[in-house]
């Protein structure tokens, strides 16, 4: 009996009824770029949402047909979308074209900056690991808390009167 087995085994190619085990190997990501060349991503925060196509190029930023100077004209809202492109370390090396709608500009910033990083790992896979270690690739869905009924705002009551 235990020289079938044996033989059985040797058919096999298993030595001593090991099981063989194939790790599952991590997901392989591609670029995807469209027809012109260029990768393409949606980023939201808030009710901002921006779509955003990168090419390569001189390092220009165009939001909505203005330059980010001019529709970003706070210094911190021009810092968070450039931080994808100076954690990627290239900052001269790609055109950004943006049309966002929807939300403040603090929102479509947050939103710019989510499509850029999007759009980035679509262009360069390889840059994935370090946005995604910045945090640059995960959508913040911290969203406005809706309007309850019997209540001001969202949880302000109603001023409350004791006569």
């Amino acid at each position: 009996m235990a020289e079938e087995i044996k033989s059985l085994q040797e058919l096999d190619g298993n030595e001593a009824g090991a099981d063989v085990v194939t790790e599952p190997s991590a997901p392989v990501y591609v670029q995807k770029l469209d027809k012109q060349g260029r990768a393409y991503a949606t980023g939201k925060r808030k009710d901002a949402v921006a779509r955003v196509w990168v090419k390569p190029g001189s390092g220009r930023i165009i939001i909505n047909t203005k330059d980010d100077k001019d529709y970003f004209a706070r210094p911190v809202l021009q810092m968070i979308i450039r931080q994808p492109l100076k954690a990627a370390e290239r900052e001269d090396q790609f055109d950004i074209i943006a049309t966002v709608h929807g939300g403040g500009l603090s929102g479509q910033a947050g939103a710019v900056r989510h499509g850029i990083s999007k759009a980035l790992t679509h262009y360069e896979p390889g840059l994935r690991p370090v946005l995604k270690k910045g945090g640059f690739l995960t959508r913040d869905s911290r969203v406005v808390e809706r309007k309850k009924y019997g209540r001001a705002k969202a949880r302000r009551s109603f001023q409350f009167s004791k006569r």
